[in-house]
């Protein structure tokens, strides 16, 4: 999609004179010269000086490290209006079904469904109730089991294994709620899962809000794991069933989650860590120790934590 700034900037109740044209919306590193992008929380402040974007949404105080030819439009509430925005760009979904280019060797069930532009690379297998959005890309000697549902945009790579029921692509939950509106800020991003990767039976996989959600190579998913929108999941990582990442985890480098770990989101865990079952993580974590509990901490700690409790159960103090 095109659209000139001063269009997009009138659409969402903002004022611009500029008639650059805006191709895409993204994150303030990832933007390039026909981006729009949007500030909203310090920590991205470093991004902001060196971003590249045609165009940043944010708020007046901040315009002094814009850096020089970079546009501004000032609001006062800059995640609400890049939320608006994000609508004028948003997916929209229609019915018809299209051949796939098929690699030597592939298969596909005449009860899959294919988008516009599936590309399906060799020796692969695609079974029945498979959905496989537009633009698609399946890379050689995959297979995805039946009823798995690849929303648009999504890459999977080679020697990837996907079982039945699993959604990778499905919006990021994804609202402003800050000032009650529940705004919609609509999910432009997509799922790369690269190669090596098996997934899961009944797994969900969010699109990234701006960007990608990643799964790397070799990382092995249970079944029944929710990946928030704009997680990245580490090569040779191993997440057990029923473990939810939040938005924006970052999971290191041969990472093992125990089963029903939960995550809050924008937080990072170390390459090599261990997290025990049940363990709550609220705020990032070192590589190569092992953690459990909620809030987690390292495990000798949680032990020596749960054993005083237990003693003062029994004295009778508690």
């Amino acid at each position: 999609m095109e659209i000139a700034l001063n269009e997009l900037a009138k659409s969402i109740g903002l004022e611009c004179k500029s008639t650059v044209i805006i191709e895409n919306l993204a994150t303030l590193k990832d933007a390039r010269a026909k981006s729009l992008s949007f500030f909203h929380d310090r920590k991205y402040l470093d991004d902001l000086k060196a971003t590249k974007a045609a165009a940043v949404i944010l708020e007046k105080e901040y315009v002094k490290y814009l850096p020089k030819g970079v546009i501004a439009l000032i609001t006062n509430e800059p995640y609400k209006k890049m939320a608006l925005a994000t609508k004028l760009f948003a997916y929209k979904p229609y019915t018809d079904t299209f051949e796939p280019k098929l690699g030597e060797g592939s298969s596909i069930s005449e009860h899959a469904y294919c988008g516009k532009g599936v590309v399906i690379g060799k020796n692969s297998t695609i079974m029945a109730g498979v959905f496989l959005g537009d633009g698609v890309s399946v890379g050689d000697n995959t297979i995805i089991y039946p009823n798995v549902t690849i929303y648009h945009g999504c890459i999977v790579g080679s020697h990837v294994t996907i079982h039945s029921g699993t959604v990778i692509g499905s919006d990021g939950f994804g609202f402003v709620s800050k000032d009650h509106s529940n705004t919609k800020f609509y999910q432009i991003g997509n799922v790369v899962i690269e190669d090596g990767v098996e997934i899961g039976a009944n797994c969900t996989i969010d699109r990234a809000t701006l960007g990608s959600t990643i799964i790397k190579s070799n990382a092995k998913l249970d079944n029944l794991i929710q990946i928030g929108h704009n997680c990245e999941v580490g090569d040779y990582s191993v997440i057990v069933s029923q473990v939810g990442l939040s938005g924006s985890t970052i999971v290191g480098k041969g990472v093992v989650i125990g089963g029903q770990c939960g995550t809050a989101g924008h937080l990072k865990i170390g390459d090599r860590a261990m997290l025990a079952a049940r363990t709550g993580v609220t705020k990032s974590l070192e590589g190569g120790k092992i953690y459990g509990g909620f809030p987690a901490v390292e495990i000798k700690l949680w032990r020596k934590m749960q054993a005083a409790l237990m003693r003062l159960v029994k004295s009778g103090k508690q």
